[in-house]
């Protein structure tokens, strides 16, 4: 019961990570990466479809995305698509591809995107806490009803701990690269 306890509560802990790493995606740097785009939908006669199934995403330089329309008619729905998408990108139609270049960030927003950074950062440890919090209570529960026993309820205790810990120092590294990331000019 304690190791498949043990297993959930990792993997539980493991999404939680994968969730801030994709959080942590979603926040621009300087530097441009297809990922940005991944949540601008595109109204494809009439639905509301995702860029990446209308169009071919590459990166021209470490500045500039290039999105390559499958279908020609659909060039201005797309360019439309990503200048609504609150992302603050400007999106150049060059013909049969659109250009987005990425604007260089100032320090105030840098500044204001490390909060953020932080702010996901803090709310990822929280859920990862949370887990620890329910794994314990689950063992403690079961030492209640003597279905484990103490040494076992303690050692349980340790080894959830020892996986918060190393979740948590996951989330500080992928922290600190992001934030160092987001202030390299």
């Amino acid at each position: 019961m304690i190791a498949e306890l043990k297993k959930t509560t990792e993997a539980k802990m493991h999404k939680s990570v994968e969730s801030f790493k994709a959080d942590l995606a979603k926040v621009r740097t300087g530097r441009a990466h297809t990922g940005i785009l991944d949540h601008v939908a595109v109204d494809y006669y009439g639905t509301q479809t995702p860029i990446n199934q209308v169009a071919k995403v590459t990166l021209i330089d470490g500045r500039t995305i290039g999105v390559s329309p499958f279908e020609k008619k659909t060039a201005q729905a797309i360019e439309r698509a990503i200048r609504d998408a609150n992302l603050g990108l400007n999106p150049a139609n060059a013909g049969d591809m659109i250009r987005v270049p990425m604007p260089s960030l100032t320090e105030e927003r840098r500044k204001e995107l490390a909060k953020v950074v932080h702010k996901e950062a803090e709310t990822a440890r929280i859920a990862i806490r949370n887990l620890r919090r329910d794994s314990i209570h689950v063992v403690k529960e079961a030492l209640k009803k003597k279905q484990v026993s103490e040494n076992d309820e303690r050692r349980a205790a340790d080894d959830v701990q020892k996986l918060t810990d190393r979740h948590i120092a996951e989330i500080d590294k992928l922290l600190a690269q992001k934030e160092a990331e987001l202030m390299a000019v």
